[in-house]
């Protein structure tokens, strides 16, 4: 699944195109390297998310295309 995709279906971030524009802004690292929108995600993915002056990285647990509000939590896990 591409990153922006993963990151709205996961509800890291609210939308695709707010995800499309932190990946071109550098501010996305998938396993420590600034990753393009358009970068296939995995489980096992480390992803990290530059938020102004707070950071968050979590892992990738698992990647689906459609999912509940109540349980996109389950799609990843904070390190």
């Amino acid at each position: 699944m591409r990153l922006d995709k993963y990151l709205k279906v996961s509800r890291l971030i609210k939308r695709r195109t707010v995800a499309n524009e932190a990946c071109d802004a550098g501010r996305v690292l998938v396993n420590g390297k600034a990753a393009k929108a358009s970068v296939a995600v995995k489980p096992g993915d480390v992803i990290e998310i530059g938020f102004g002056s707070r950071t968050v990285k979590v892992e990738v647990v698992s990647v689906q295309e459609t999912v509940k509000k109540e349980s996109a939590a389950e799609m990843y896990r904070y390190l």
